[in-house]
C-alpha cells in the first residue's frame, strides 16, 4: 500500500516537473522570437496609420501619453521626426459663442482618435498683436499630431471680432467653422455670471444683471450691453457669410450638448467627414456634477472644470420676458438661414 503511494506521488511530481520546464521553454522561445521580429517593425508603423483612411488603434493610447509629452516640450527633435508627428493649422476652429459651452465641445470632440486640440484659446484672430507676429507664429502654437490627424483650436471672440472672418479667410477659404449656441437670454445671463464671478473674488462690486440689460432711460434693451449683443447670434453670423457659404458652418445645439451631448456630437463627426468613433461608452453623467464626464479608457475619465455650470443668480420674470421678445425675430432669422430650428421662447 505504501508502495503504491510513493508511486503515485512520483507520477504527480514528474508531470508537474514536466508543465513547469514546458511553460518555461515556452516563454523563452516566445521572448526570442519577439526580440528577432522587434527590428522589423519601423517606429512609424507601429504608431502611425498606413493611410489617411485607417486610424491606429493605439492612437488614444499614443495621444494620452507619449503626444502628451511633446506638448510639454520634453521631446527631441529626432523623436518627433520617428514619430511622423507634425504641428499643423487647424483644419476646423469653434469660433463661437461664448458661454455657449465652446470647452466642453472642444474636449468632447477630442474624444475622437482623429481629432487633437489646441489645449489654451490661441486669440490668434482677433487679437492685433498676435495677428502680426504672422501664420508661422499661430501654426506653432498647435499641438503636434499625425499628418491624417486633424487639429481644432476654439476662441469664441472670434464669433464676434469684426476682423476675424476676412482675416481666417486669408488663411484657409475651405475651412470648417463651429458654432455652439443656447438659448440667447439664458447665454447673456450666463456671460453676466461669470464676469460677476471674476469681480467678487477680487472683492468688487458689479451692477445687477437688470440694470445692464435694461437701458435706463429708455426701459429698452440695452443693446450697447456686450452680453445682450453677442446673443443676436444672426448679426454677427450674417457679416462671416460674406466670406465662407453656409455649407462651411455646423451650428451646436449647445444646451443639448449638456443634456444629451452624444447625437450632437455625432452630428459634428458627419460635418468634419470623421468615421463615427465616440460612443456612450465615452460619455457618463455626474450626478454630483450635474453634467456628463468623459471617459477616454478604461483608465483615463475627466470632467470639467468646476467652474462649468455656475448657479445663476435670480433675475427679473420681466427682463427675461423682455429679452426673449427682444430676442425672438433675430432668432427666426438664424433659424431661416442656418437651417436649424431650436426651441428658443
Amino acid at each position: 500500500m505504501l508502495f503504491k503511494q510513493q508511486a503515485l506521488l512520483r507520477q504527480k511530481l514528474f508531470v508537474l516537473g514536466s508543465l513547469a520546464i514546458g511553460s518555461l521553454l515556452y516563454l523563452v522561445a516566445r521572448v526570442g522570437s519577439l526580440d528577432r521580429l522587434q527590428p522589423l517593425c519601423p517606429i512609424d508603423g507601429r504608431f502611425g496609420p498606413r493611410n489617411q483612411d485607417e486610424i491606429p488603434l493605439r492612437a488614444l493610447q499614443f495621444k494620452r501619453g507619449l503626444l502628451h509629452e511633446f506638448r510639454k516640450g520634453n521631446a527631441t527633435k529626432e523623436q518627433i521626426r520617428l514619430h511622423n508627428l507634425v504641428q499643423q493649422l487647424p483644419k476646423a476652429i469653434i469660433i463661437g459663442v461664448r458661454k455657449g459651452g465652446t470647452r466642453a465641445l472642444l474636449e468632447m470632440l477630442n474624444l475622437h482618435p482623429s481629432v487633437v486640440k489646441a489645449s489654451q484659446e490661441i486669440h490668434f484672430f482677433d487679437n492685433d498683436e498676435n495677428y502680426a507676429k504672422g501664420i508661422e507664429w499661430y501654426r506653432k502654437k498647435m499641438p503636434f499630431s499625425y499628418p491624417h490627424q486633424i487639429t481644432i483650436e476654439k476662441s469664441p471672440a472670434y464669433f464676434i471680432t469684426e476682423e476675424v472672418p476676412e482675416r481666417i479667410y486669408k488663411m484657409n477659404s475651405s475651412i470648417k467653422l463651429l458654432i455652439i449656441v443656447r438659448e440667447p437670454t439664458t447665454r447673456a445671463i450666463s456671460d453676466y455670471t461669470q464676469v460677476l464671478e471674476g469681480k467678487e473674488r477680487k472683492n468688487k462690486t458689479y451692477y445687477k444683471f437688470e440694470k445692464l440689460a435694461i437701458d435706463p432711460n429708455t426701459c429698452e434693451v440695452n443693446t450697447k450691453y456686450k452680453a445682450v449683443r453677442t446673443s443676436i447670434y444672426t448679426k454677427h453670423l450674417e457679416r462671416w457669410l460674406k466670406y465662407f457659404p453656409i455649407e462651411q458652418f455646423h451650428i451646436v445645439d449647445g444646451d443639448r450638448l449638456i443634456t444629451e451631448p452624444l447625437p450632437e456630437l455625432q452630428l459634428v463627426e458627419k460635418f468634419l467627414n470623421l468615421p463615427p468613433r465616440i460612443s456612450q461608452y465615452n460619455l457618463y453623467f455626474n450626478a454630483t456634477r450635474g453634467f456628463y464626464c468623459l471617459r477616454f479608457n478604461i483608465v483615463f475619465n475627466k470632467c470639467l472644470a468646476g467652474s462649468k455650470g455656475r448657479i445663476h443668480p435670480e433675475v427679473d420674470t420681466s427682463v427675461i420676458t423682455k429679452l426673449r421678445k427682444f430676442f425672438h425675430p433675430f432668432n427666426q432669422k438664424f433659424y431661416q438661414i442656418t437651417g436649424r430650428t431650436f426651441n428658443w421662447p
